[in-house]
């Protein structure tokens, strides 16, 4: 690396190094997927990989040059910083199997550091100082010689050249690539995360437009009525007792006669497209007006709590996290989802209308430090494993859900409902997958599988006895909009796990 930074290079080579560079060190994963997924002769993938190498080293040769003669300093500091974010995203996709699409991409974009920092370790500092750091070095000390103008058209035009050529002799393959375009666009560095970040600032720009309001609707009696609706995070179905997991992770709930277990998917793994499902009144790309909006501007008393983060725009007038909680309830352990349950029977009974809902978006089984999101007494399986430190926040969970539960039932003046489910499932090493945030398309069952539990006070409501065989998350609007007896032109009783009372 030293005598080669004592050689000035010209434009072209200096662009030619760092795209061999960006093959090798950073695009194998992407490769290694082709030669995997490859269904034709072996003569035929051969070709393929081929064509996808040439097409790939006259990308990279075409950008870098580019960037190198319109920015100068300011391309070798872009090109030093991409050398970076590749190798972090190559570890990944190496240690965790994920891919870096959108979903990812905007996973990153909702993370904070205390989540964050579980990912760090000496393999991720390693990689970063190998094929990171000093990639990043050489972009930014090595002399070039720009060269003139005419050079880079005649370089430009080249690479196009081919790219165009490869591509049109490849026309064959068009098939493949379509059918296996979210995987490879999700492997090919830098490309996937630099498309992907802009998808991604695109869908966020579109998600602060003013969301679309719902017809009018109002609250038809006067019976005293409270729905608390807990949105797990990555709990999974798996991992269940009241689904027939063979650990007692549901010691608590297994015994709540009154409870009812439905079987459900989310509509999509990762927190901020989940928790948005749960809330809205149908499937739709567009931003409609959520369950806590609606039910505050139709007059019921609405709060929410949270230790979590990535929920869709939440406009009511009591937003609490757990940071604020904490200092209402100084004696309440905050380092925990307890927190959000904390003087929740004090809260209801004191307010001032007769229809309450309150969401808690809880955290307690995301990833990837498990152990640290319970209190050491439900430590019941070993921590430093990673399905027995998981199932040890289920434990923790069906804790919480029962404790509430015994607080709704002893509200004798009230007709209560508890209500959980999931915003997505979660890998915990399946096919070597962890976490979540999988294409739908991609993903594996674990990751959309998820809980869904409620609770009713006696003669609150009746179940219907003709739903699905699997529920989806939308039911939870409309449900709960029969629970706080909310006729709205919005309600849609096909997605209603209730039946609807006469007045």
């Amino acid at each position: 690396m030293k005598a080669l930074l004592r050689k000035i290079l010209p434009l072209s080579a200096f662009s030619c190094i760092v795209s061999i560079g960006t093959l090798l060190l950073y695009n194998i994963p992407f490769f290694q997927f082709v030669i995997d997924k490859g269904n034709e002769s072996e003569v035929s993938v051969v070709w393929l990989v081929v064509s996808l190498v040439a097409i790939m080293l006259a990308v990279n040769f075409m950008m870098t040059y580019l960037v190198m003669f319109c920015l100068r300093m300011v391309g070798r500091i872009l090109l030093a910083i991409l050398s970076l974010i590749n190798a972090t995203a190559v570890y990944f996709i190496l240690t965790y199997n994920v891919i870096i699409d959108a979903t990812t991409i905007e996973n990153v974009f909702n993370t904070r550091y205390s989540e964050a920092s579980g990912f760090f370790s000496w393999g991720l500092w390693l990689s970063m100082l190998v094929f990171g750091v000093l990639p990043a070095l050489f972009c930014l000390f090595q002399p070039v010689v720009i060269g003139k103008a005419k050079k880079l058209g005649a370089y430009i035009g080249g690479s196009l050249a081919v790219i165009l050529m490869v591509g049109l002799l490849n026309i064959n393959q068009t098939l493949f690539i379509s059918e296996h375009d979210t995987e490879l666009g999700g492997l090919l560095q830098p490309w996937s995360y630099i498309a992907n970040t802009y998808r991604v600032i695109s869908f966020i720009q579109d998600e602060q437009a003013e969301e679309i309001k719902l017809p009018d609707g109002k609250i038809t009696d006067n019976e005293k009525a409270v729905v608390v609706l807990v949105i797990g995070e990555s709990a999974r179905k798996a991992n269940f007792q009241l689904y027939g997991y063979q650990h007692d992770t549901n010691p608590l709930l297994s015994k709540q006669k009154e409870l009812k277990v439905f079987q459900a998917n989310s509509c999509a793994t990762y927190t901020t497209a989940g928790t948005k499902a749960i809330l809205e009144p149908k499937d739709c790309d567009d931003l409609y007006e959520l369950l806590p909006n609606y039910a505050f501007r139709m007059g019921v008393d609405v709060t929410w709590r949270t230790s979590n983060w990535g929920e869709p725009p939440i406009h009511i007038d009591e937003y609490l996290t757990d940071t604020e909680l904490a200092e209402q309830y100084p004696d309440v352990d905050s380092d925990y989802d307890g927190i959000l349950f904390a003087g929740l029977r004090q809260r209801i009974e004191s307010s001032g209308k007769n229809k309450v809902l309150i969401i808690l978006h809880t955290s307690t089984s995301h990833g990837p430090q498990y152990a640290k999101k319970y209190p050491k007494e439900f430590e019941v399986y070993k921590s430093d494993d990673i399905v027995g430190a998981y199932d040890n926040t289920i434990r923790y969970t069906d804790f919480l859900l029962d404790s509430l539960i015994n607080t709704l039932r002893s509200m004798n003046d009230w007709k209560s409902s508890m209500i959980f489910i999931s915003d997505h499932g979660e890998s915990l090493g399946e096919n070597k997958m962890f976490m979540h945030g999988l294409p739908m398309k991609l993903a594996p069952k674990e990751q959309y599988e998820i809980p869904f539990l409620v609770w009713t006070s006696e003669h609150f409501r009746a179940y219907k006895n003709n739903l699905p065989a699997v529920l989806e998350q939308h039911y939870i609007f409309h449900s709960v909009l029969n629970l706080l007896s909310i006729q709205s032109p919005a309600y849609n009783k096909e997605y209603d796990i209730f039946q609807v009372p006469n007045h």
